[in-house]
């Protein structure tokens, strides 16, 4: 069918996509198309948006919330579905409106993604044991993707503003189609040779069909991963996508940004701690400060800091106190002294010789040699010592 239009008519975008919308509405109708859903998305209105495939071709669908009702749709579904074609003007873009659905076997790579997750499974390749534990802080990351995509953009977007200090290194890799499965494996063998290694590498893309993804669910990519000395993260697509990167992978991320978040987590939480505890810490000390300058401040008012001389009083009549009681004690002990001194020298005078004249009684000595006679001979002289006086005699 053609349409003829007059050449000098300028028409705007608007007019040329709903003459499109028209003629396709027109002309493709009540129509039955067989293929494989892909890129299979359920929005928060309830209404359900997929690609429509076959080997050669691609057509956008949209099942309205009116007609989805019991319709359990997945990725790699064989399907028919009924509808009319049309355009979606705001984009451009002509689509299928589905009215029903009818599901006829799961798609070719639906089934291969299946039986190789289970191979995978079967052979361990995703038990926990083979997990390596994620660093809690850590300062290199390395990262697999494509240096143009939104997928790095959105992990340094992410670490600039809670990780600064992280340093990044990208092993660029192509994440789709022809070539992309050994740029990723040669990326992860690249990370774990250098020195030092990334503490930890962040592994995937944006978000596509299961076609645009297939590269990390290829068997070859998932033995790479659990190779890795290093931990992986595998952060491919939305969060709805699922490849086998994830089941293999130390942890999923449902994003990159995703992933960003999480393997700076604790890093962030420990500066949350640090600043909390920095609060803590400046409001005690200011706590301490003020207290001691309001104690500063009463001591600076005391009475003591106007006269200082008010300090020694105290002190000077304690030692006068101290002076008397010592002069008291001195004299006491010289009192009792002397006391016990005249009493000695009374027992010493009683003993003395002139105590014994005293009480009648002499001393003879002998006048020869002046010793005390204690016997004598006839005729020797002796000297007569008495109380009152000293005479010679000799004895008959």
């Amino acid at each position: 069918m053609s349409i003829v239009f007059d050449e000098n008519k300028i028409f705007s975008v608007c007019e040329i996509s709903g003459i499109i919308k028209e003629m396709l509405e027109g002309v493709l109708s009540n129509v039955c198309i067989e293929g494989e859903i892909s890129n299979l998305k359920t929005a928060a209105s309830g209404h359900i948006y997929f690609d429509l495939k076959d080997e050669n071709a691609l057509i956008g669908a949209v099942l309205f919330k009116g007609n989805a009702w019991g319709v359990k749709l997945k990725e790699g579904d064989k399907v028919c579905v009924r509808g009319d074609i049309s355009c979606y003007i705001k984009t451009g873009r002509y689509q299928i409106i589905v009215r029903s659905v009818q599901v006829k076997t799961v798609g070719d790579l639906y089934a291969r993604f299946e039986a190789l997750k289970a191979k995978l499974t079967q052979e361990g390749l995703f038990d926990a044991e083979n997990k390596l534990p994620l660093p809690k802080f850590p300062e290199v990351i390395g990262v697999v993707t494509s240096p143009t995509g939104a997928a790095i953009r959105d992990i340094l977007s992410v670490l600039s503003r809670r990780a600064k200090h992280v340093q990044v290194i990208l092993a660029p890799s192509l994440v789709q189609g022809e070539g992309a499965k050994e740029n990723i494996i040669q990326a992860l063998k690249d990370l774990n040779k250098i020195n030092p290694k990334p503490d930890v590498i962040l592994l995937g893309r944006g978000g596509g069909s299961i076609e645009d993804l297939w590269c990390f669910n290829e068997e070859e990519v998932v033995r790479a991963v659990v190779r890795s000395k290093v931990p992986v993260i595998s952060c491919v697509g939305h969060e709805t996508d699922f490849t086998l990167t994830d089941f293999a992978a130390s942890l999923r991320a449902p994003t990159p940004s995703a992933a960003a978040e999480l393997v700076v987590q604790n890093a962030q939480d420990m500066i949350k701690h640090l600043n909390n505890l920095k609060r803590i810490l400046a409001v005690s000390l200011d706590a301490k400060y003020t207290n001691l300058q309001t104690r500063l401040n009463s001591v600076i008012k005391n009475k003591i800091f106007k006269e200082p001389g008010l300090i020694f009083l105290p002190k000077e009549q304690e030692l006068d106190d101290l002076k008397e009681k010592l002069f008291v004690n001195f004299t006491n002990l010289v009192n009792k002294k002397e006391h016990n001194l005249q009493l000695l020298q009374n027992a010493l005078s009683n003993l003395s010789p002139q105590a014994v004249l005293k009480r009648g009684y002499a001393i003879i000595r002998r006048v020869s040699d002046g010793k005390i006679a204690k016997q004598s001979v006839a005729g020797e002289h002796l000297k007569v010592q008495t109380e009152i006086s000293t005479f010679e005699v000799k004895t008959v």
